[in-house]
């Protein structure tokens, strides 16, 4: 009997799931919850459980972080909180609350199992809250890097340059000619062949981009919790 998924992607600004089949199939309707203030572990761990009880039928659970993931532990959580989130045992704590097992992974990884072809250095990045990076070859997942917390111009990091609050305080003229800067010097320093750009951003993209640079929604990647149980 195939089995199904609860796919979980924990953002800043709002908290989405659906339940998949081991295709990655949708097999319910999106749902998406506000990401409460201030996201502590406990009241995101709510937010999860009034998820999963509007989803029924699961018996696996897979959830993308935005923070640094380290064998099902948060390492860090620079959009929610760190200092909260520091050595925070999710996917013990999910298991605990909802008796199913889990795997939590980052965000954009998660994303990246689910959109990558699978054919050669696919980078997928979302733009969001922050500036979250997935890096893959041939369809693997390699080890995470926070490149979000690399600097970028004049002491400041990605996600102070690109992310919301920087969109919110420059403006989405100023914010573009950023996201040029920055689409420019990964290619320069990563020379992948494909590029994927998600997150609740990436739509205010407002210049044409390259061949191998493409748009992609949370929804087409949700498969990627799917496949998370699939990696060794």
């Amino acid at each position: 009997m195939a089995q199904k998924i609860l796919c979980i992607d924990i953002g800043g600004s709002h908290i989405k799931g659906a339940i998949v089949n081991e295709a990655g199939e949708l097999q319910t309707q999106y749902k998406k919850f506000d990401t409460p203030l201030p996201a502590t572990p406990e009241k995101v761990l709510a937010v999860i459980k009034q998820l999963a009880e509007g989803s029924p039928g699961f018996e696996k659970i897979s959830v993308g972080f935005p923070g640094y993931v380290k064998d099902n532990v948060i390492m860090t959580a620079p959009n929610l909180g760190t200092d909260a989130w520091h050595n925070i045992k999710l996917a013990e704590e999910i298991t605990s609350l909802l008796g199913m097992p889990c795997r939590v992974v980052n965000d954009a990884d998660m994303l990246g199992l689910g959109i990558a072809s699978g054919k050669g250095f696919e980078i997928v990045a979302t733009i969001g809250t922050g500036f979250g990076t997935a890096f893959l070859y041939d369809g693997k997942l390699l080890p995470h890097l926070e490149l979000a917390h690399h600097p970028i111009s004049k002491g400041r990091d990605y996600d102070q340059y690109i992310g919301q609050r920087a969109l919110d305080e420059v403006g989405k003229i100023k914010w573009n000619k950023r996201m040029m800067k920055v689409l420019a010097v990964v290619k320069t320093v990563f020379n992948y062949d494909r590029l994927y750009l998600g997150g609740g951003n990436a739509s205010k993209l407002k210049f044409p981009l390259e061949e191998n640079i493409s748009l992609v929604t949370n929804i087409e990647g949700i498969k990627g919790g799917a496949r998370l149980w699939k990696e060794d």
